[in-house]
């Protein structure tokens, strides 16, 4: 908890493993992540085609806008379905996509509540077009996919939008995991930097500790009032194979994966992150790096999935104790 106060001395941040941007670029992002292989995650759509020639579910693509041209057959486009998401293929931080629950004769409603007519929907896909979310603002194009109906589970915890699970994956071993939900400040988005509250998970059996939204611990939801601690997340030895399947795929040593849990169709990958923030040590009240230094002493680390998370759960109990120790 104390820790949580990031105007700690540098040497104290080190002390209980915390570790900072520099380091993680320095030794973990550019000795690990080949440059050559970012395209694989910053592209969502080439990441959900591996994904599903690879057998790993993701959310059902129903189209692809990439020139303005296309932008006048919207409603057409979007006739058969009356639910939707559209993202940027290169966004990042959750800016730019819009959550579309209901929608006929050419009025949507998003997730938020807001109703738009088909222009303003057109308008805002010939924004992703232009470079506004994309990385770098480069040309972009924008996809149209299958809307997330998420679990029951977090009804009582989630504001509007979906929640969703971002685990570090490190030499294909997950390491930490947390729980982010979407609140009213953040717009039903569940980016922690919009306002989303970020939930430890023990990676032991998926289960949840007390969480933080904007650097404060947080034990109820703001706008549910639901309590977030000693939730058990469902389907989570899935969840963990799909995170270190997820490095199989693309082949990047230091991984941020997210998963959704949809009520029909389990967990979803949602996308890959090859430059994971760190805020998750947060959530997590502990440090990424005892677990990290302990993967990277490993001489060789097993090729099964099954035995990557053998060693996941082996790495969260060999720490666990410390997590609430009075000094974090």
């Amino acid at each position: 908890m104390a820790w949580r106060n990031w105007l700690l001395p540098g040497r104290r941040l080190r002390e209980l493993g915390i570790m900072g941007m520099n380091q993680r670029n320095a030794d973990f992002i550019l000795p690990y992540n080949q440059r050559s292989r970012y395209p694989l995650v910053d592209d969502k759509r080439r990441t959900k085609d591996l994904a599903q020639a690879a057998g790993i579910a993701v959310p059902k693509l129903y189209g692809v806008i990439e020139i303005e041209h296309q932008v006048e057959e919207l409603e057409i486009l979007l006739a058969p379905y009356p639910e939707f998401v559209i993202k940027p293929a290169h966004g990042s931080g959750g800016e730019g996509i819009w959550v579309v629950s209901s929608g006929a004769g050419g009025r949507y409603r998003l997730a938020g509540g807001e109703q738009v007519g088909v222009d303003e929907l057109g308008y805002h896909i010939s924004s992703i077009l232009s470079g506004m979310y994309s990385l770098g603002g480069l040309p972009d194009c924008a996809l149209l996919e299958y809307r997330v109906r998420f679990d029951p589970i977090f009804d009582a915890v989630s504001y509007q939008g979906g929640p969703d699970i971002r685990t570090v994956v490190f030499r294909g071993v997950p390491v930490m995991a947390m729980l982010r939900l979407p609140t009213r400040e953040s717009g039903g988005k569940a980016n922690l930097h919009q306002g989303a509250i970020g939930v430890g998970i023990d990676l032991r059996d998926g289960s949840t500790f007390s969480g933080v939204r904007r650097e404060s611990p947080v034990e109820h939801h703001p706008d549910t009032g639901g309590t977030i601690a000693s939730l058990q997340i469902p389907h989570w030895d899935e969840i963990l194979a799909l995170t270190a399947r997820c490095h199989d795929l693309v082949g990047l040593g230091y991984l941020g994966v997210d998963i959704v849990i949809d009520r029909d169709l389990g967990p979803l990958m949602l996308e890959m992150n090859a430059r994971p923030g760190l805020s998750i040590q947060l959530a997590n009240n502990a440090g990424l790096l005892p677990r990290l230094n302990r993967v990277r002493s490993l001489e060789t680390v097993p090729e099964s999935v099954e035995e990557r998370i053998v060693l996941a759960k082996e790495l969260a109990a060999s720490v666990s104790g410390k997590r609430n120790s009075p000094e974090l």
